[in-house]
């Protein structure tokens, strides 16, 4: 199953550390880097489904990236918890005036910022932490790994029940094959960009038995996308 991708932008090494031993045993897939420039090219790239942002970065600050994704269009959504060792009244206000959706001050209590992460995700973002995606006559339990349409239980490998709960988690986006490569596979696997069409083959005969309407939509030059409206195609 995907999980739930936290990126972390942090320059003391101690506290990536700390971050990602935690978020992880929360069950998250975890991101770092270490610098405000590196990040926002990665951002670029790809969107994780939460920013954790420290203040105070290299190259450049946590408060300007964070102003910079707000104007956005494809990241003025996507939720941002701020770290910081500033703990005055005016400097939390200027944080979250700036577009942040929480703020925590170093040093914090890591329970506290996990049930803030997972409050924030539940707020934000829903669909990260919900257990069943439904859409149509296809249902996903991400609980018992089990896919059902019409009643009817499908059976699928684990890069297949993956690649779906992806696609699903984000209906009507085109992802590209780099995309879904980095969002399904992750990014430390070396995998070509043709294997992710085998998948997308095996996940549509999987799904598409007898005339049944094909939810997985290819976009020429671009990649695939989850077509929320596939039932009344």
């Amino acid at each position: 199953m995907a999980r739930p991708l936290v990126l972390v932008v942090e320059d003391e090494e101690p506290l990536t550390i700390l971050l990602r031993y935690n978020l992880e045993a929360e069950g998250f897939a975890v991101e770092t880097i270490g610098r405000g420039d590196e990040a926002e090219i990665r951002l670029r790239e790809h969107q994780p489904d939460l920013l954790v942002l420290d203040w105070m970065l290299p190259g450049l600050s946590g408060i300007e990236l964070c102003r910079r994704l707000r104007s956005r269009e494809e990241t003025a959504q996507m939720p941002i918890l701020m770290l910081t060792a500033r703990g005055e009244e005016d400097e939390r206000v200027r944080g979250l005036a700036t577009g942040a959706d929480d703020y925590v001050v170093k040093p914090f209590s890591v329970p506290e910022l996990m049930a803030r992460i997972k409050a924030l995700l539940r707020r934000t973002r829903p669909d990260t932490v919900t257990t069943l995606l439904k859409a149509g006559d296809l249902e996903l339990d991400r609980e018992t790994f089990r896919v059902r349409r019409g009643g009817r239980e499908i059976h699928l490998g684990p890069t297949e029940f993956r690649l779906l709960e992806f696609l699903m988690r984000s209906p009507g986006r085109v992802f590209s094959r780099e995309q879904l490569l980095d969002g399904v596979w992750g990014r430390d696997v070396y995998v070509d960009e043709r294997t992710v069409d085998v998948h997308v083959g095996r996940l549509r005969r999987a799904l598409n038995r007898g005339r049944a309407r094909d939810p997985i939509r290819t976009v020429r030059g671009a990649g695939y996308s989850f077509n929320e409206q596939f039932e009344r195609a």
